[in-house]
């Protein structure tokens, strides 16, 4: 089998999801590809669409949000002559020639943008083998009301209804999880976790910030180091050199293990009794999937905060802002038992560590009833 996911270079979460389902495939023995659309059409498109999304989430947040907000708002399908659909349906000429060359069995899409234009292929007769797209936040993002796909996962069938309201009909819907790594899918007891990463076996707090080490960290920590509770610190800076620095540079009570960009974060989730971050819908998945409750914490506008919405509601997070600060937060978990059994009651509810594998199963299974349909309409001789 032959297996093409198609995304978009904006952010982090629709391509690490796709590199969890080329993983999967992968280790089954199939052929996986995975083509970034705008950045094959040019190079440079697809940097500027990633440096966009980028500056505008960091610097221009605000913004960022009312446009997000608006956008969402939309149930119904874009006009056919609207910017995005011709948009989507030039980008779907330019990939004709791809299509034709790799001749997929099944294509996924894991950003709504990538939806819309495999919808346009599928018009055009690009493409015509089964097709799926992945939701890759606790939200259903804005453009995938436009597109007309076989199939669609989601993170959870809570977001069933807001599927149906976006005129997904509910037979396409699978609420299986966003696919996360293999490593995510199982669970190492905490006192054995905590012996690999060589920290002692206490109550361990897991502060992350995304891979670009968004958010005041310092600030995070510091509330945390005033909390009259003995625990210690796992914080993961990311890439981003300056806090990792600013925080090593501070004396603290507790003790605090201060990490950059790290490749083993599935092992610190394992030691970790409870984590605080910014509300992704990948790094949501991946703790759920270890079973870990979540404190969220500086939250983009747009997909981030509609994840905390979510989330909290759900009762697998507690949320962190300035009327609420995040000692109060730690002493609900480290303090009150029933609370973090409610919470991860809930995690057990919404993770999803088996999602790659039941992806790839139906896959498999829609493959098999498409190559058999086209068997049996293939003229006897």
């Amino acid at each position: 089998m032959k297996l093409l996911i198609m995304s978009v270079k904006a952010g982090y979460g629709h391509h690490s999801a796709a590199k969890a389902i080329i993983e999967r495939f992968e280790k089954h023995g199939h052929e996986c590809r995975m083509l970034d659309i705008f950045e094959y059409i040019s190079k440079k498109l697809g940097d500027s669409i990633q440096d966009g999304y980028l500056l505008s989430t960091k610097f221009l947040p605000t913004p960022y949000g009312k446009v997000y907000g608006r956008l969402d708002k939309k149930n119904e399908p874009y006009d056919r002559y609207s910017a995005p659909v011709l948009v989507s349906h030039l980008a779907a000429k330019k990939l004709e020639g791809y299509i034709k060359e790799f001749e997929p069995d099944f294509v996924i899409g894991t950003h709504s943008f990538a939806g819309m234009i495999m919808t346009e292929m599928e018009e055009l007769e690009i493409l015509t083998c089964p097709t799926l797209g992945i939701v890759t936040d606790f939200t259903i993002h804005p453009f995938w009301e436009s597109t007309l796909l076989d199939y669609y996962v989601t993170p959870s069938g809570a977001l069933t209804y807001e599927m149906l309201r976006k005129g997904i009909p509910e037979d396409k819907i699978l609420p299986i999880g966003i696919p996360v790594r293999e490593q995510f899918s199982y669970r190492t007891e905490k006192g054995e976790a905590r012996k690999k990463l060589g920290i002692p076996d206490k109550p361990t707090v897991l502060v992350m910030s995304g891979s670009m080490g968004y958010g005041n960290i310092k600030k995070t920590i510091a509330e945390m180091d005033d909390f009259a509770y003995d625990f210690q610190i796992l914080c993961v800076c990311g890439s981003n050199k300056r806090i990792k620095a600013a925080i090593e540079k501070c004396s603290w009570k507790k003790e605090i293990h201060i990490f950059g960009f790290v490749d083993n974060i599935y092992d610190m989730m394992d030691a970790a009794d409870i984590i605080v971050t910014k509300p992704g819908g990948l790094t949501t998945s991946e703790a759920f999937a270890k079973g870990v409750p979540i404190i969220t914490v500086n939250p983009l506008p747009g997909q981030e905060d509609r994840n905390e919405d979510f989330l909290v509601n759900s009762g697998a997070a507690i949320m962190v802002n300035k009327r609420y600060g995040i000692s109060e937060a730690l002493y609900q978990v480290l303090n009150c038992p029933w609370r973090i059994k409610l919470m991860e009651e809930s995690v057990r509810h919404i993770g999803k560590p088996n999602a790659a594998e039941d992806l790839y199963q139906f896959v498999l299974e829609k493959v098999s009833e498409n190559s058999a349909g086209i068997e049996k309409s293939e003229p006897v001789i």
